[in-house]
């Protein structure tokens, strides 16, 4: 009796360690499943989605990558040619492959990655977590992720944006790891964005798993849209970081919807708030005041700025708000907001973005280009309505 209870002992202890040992492994796995070492800064590109939604093809998408190129987007940071739902056909081949409609993308999916990559550039592509993509034309990869993933990497796919339809009541927690690591099985290093519409929190589970999340649903070209949906990604700042960042969905800038004015804050907002950058008009027509928009060098370089901290929201008095973060080489980015009908003066103090009150800095204005030399404990504007300052703080000895 007493070398039985020794032996249930051992069997037991054995049973317990591996088990420990099993669940330490599936949290390591977990911890590291999207360490693709992408993402360092916030994708930036376009996506067909916001202009075109279903009405695309390959000429299309060929004649974006030519745009972004010759505009000299690509120049300032543009990489990722993103095409959105509606891409394939509403069957799986013989094979049970995904299959590119044949008449809209009669070349194959890899024909145009190949064109894409000739132009520098990189090709993203569209599925969901689901039984269909949410256009209803095309099937999901709920249930094909490793097959769905591995014929992304067959045809040199660099991006997956990974949408949330007909997903059959099953929770995202258990449904995007699977494509999570399906990708990192693929043998091809592939952007993974999750496009869950930030119905179950996933900053707060995402970030493990994927390079970027949708905080909310879908923006839409007015100014109601893009202001709500800035005040809901705010709530997820501090999650975060390089490699993961929290998405408030793609850009609006050039699409008709809101004024120049507008337009500037929207992006201004995007760029602090370290979202990613994705152009969602006609770059084929797109006209000066757009391009200008969207090229501000100065404005890009705080959204990809190597400290990757998300800035918010840190002061609001009715309409009127100062957002601002950190950036590297102990400089602050700030924007003083104005989504108020009337003109109005802005101040951001010292203590509301972080600067110690004796601090003395040189303030650049990111859109005139202009600088203030020697500015002591706050920073005031005159602000246009629904219009915004930018600028970037550098600190100066006494």
């Amino acid at each position: 009796m007493v070398l039985l209870g020794l032996f249930l002992r051992i069997i037991t202890l054995t049973l317990s360690l591996t088990l420990t040992l099993t669940q330490l492994v599936d949290g390591f796995q977990s911890r590291v499943l999207m360490n693709n070492g992408l993402a360092l800064s916030p994708q930036m590109g376009w996506n067909s989605w916001n202009h075109f939604q279903c009405n695309i093809n390959e000429t299309l998408i060929k004649q974006t990558a030519d745009a972004m190129v010759s505009s000299g987007l690509s120049a300032r940071g543009y990489k990722y040619i993103n095409i959105d739902d509606c891409w394939g056909e509403l069957k799986r081949d013989a094979q049970g492959n995904l299959a590119a409609k044949v008449s809209t993308f009669p070349s194959g999916v890899k024909a145009l990655s190949d064109y894409v990559h000739s132009k520098g550039l990189k090709l993203g592509i569209y599925s969901d977590a689901g039984t269909f993509t949410c256009s209803q034309t095309m099937p999901g990869s709920l249930g094909h992720e490793e097959q769905d993933a591995k014929t992304f990497a067959l045809w040199g796919i660099d991006y997956l944006k990974y949408d949330n339809c007909f997903n059959t009541g099953t929770s995202p927690k258990e449904r995007y790891p699977k494509m999570s690591k399906a990708l990192m099985n693929s043998g091809r290093s592939i952007f993974f964005s999750l496009c869950e519409w930030g119905q179950e929190d996933p900053a707060t589970w995402a970030g493990d798993i994927g390079n970027s999340w949708r905080t909310t649903g879908d923006i839409k070209d007015n100014w109601k849209s893009m202001t709500t949906i800035a005040d809901q990604n705010d709530r997820w700042a501090s999650y975060a970081r390089p490699g993961s960042w929290n998405d408030p969905d793609m850009l609006e800038v050039g699409n008709g919807g809101m004024t120049r004015e507008e337009y500037r804050s929207h992006f201004s907002i995007w760029a602090l708030a370290k979202a990613p950058l994705l152009i969602g008009c006609d770059l084929r027509s797109m006209d000066k005041v757009t391009f200008e928009l969207l090229s501000n060098k100065e404005v890009i370089a705080v959204n990809q700025d190597k400290l990757g901290i998300q800035g918010k929201k840190v002061k609001k008095d009715g309409d009127l708000e100062v957002w601002a973060g950190p950036l590297s080489k102990k400089r602050v980015a700030v924007i003083l907001w104005n989504r108020g009908l009337l003109p109005a003066n802005i101040t951001a103090r010292w203590e509301d973005i972080g600067l110690h009150s004796s601090a003395i800095v040189n303030a650049h204005d990111l859109w005139t280009h202009s600088t203030h030399s020697g500015v002591r404990k706050q920073l005031s504007a005159p602000v246009e309505p629904h219009a915004c300052k930018m600028y970037t703080l550098t600190r100066r000895k006494a």
